[in-house]
């Protein structure tokens, strides 16, 4: 019998639904045979690191507005009176979350 030309052997553990999600992604790409897929993905595939604080800065500054909107919606829904200055107040904070969405890196 001749030898082989892959002589080394690589194990790993996975569990059920990470067997069919693998499975699944080897039929997706065509790829009939396990082995062949998972050298494939091993040598040429790549993961995607992703920096997301420029997204979390802006979840936040959006959250404090969306609370202080909240607070005079309540207010105005409790009382029935919205004063100019909180109309003012919230055509502020409209502007402010739209200049945060224009600016946004997912552009």
């Amino acid at each position: 019998m001749a030898e082989r030309k892959r002589n080394k052997e690589i194990h790993f553990y996975v569990t059920e639904e990470e067997r069919k999600l693998i499975r699944r992604k080897m039929i997706e790409s065509k790829i009939k045979n396990m082995g062949a897929y998972l050298r494939k993905m091993a040598i040429d595939g790549y993961i995607v690191n992703t920096d997301t604080t420029p997204l979390k800065k802006q979840y936040e500054e959006m959250h404090k507005i969306g609370i202080n909107i909240n607070q005079i919606a309540k207010k105005v829904n409790t009382t029935g009176d919205l004063y100019p200055e909180e109309m003012q107040e919230l055509k502020e904070m409209v502007k402010e979350l739209w200049h945060i969405l224009r600016s946004s890196p997912l552009k």
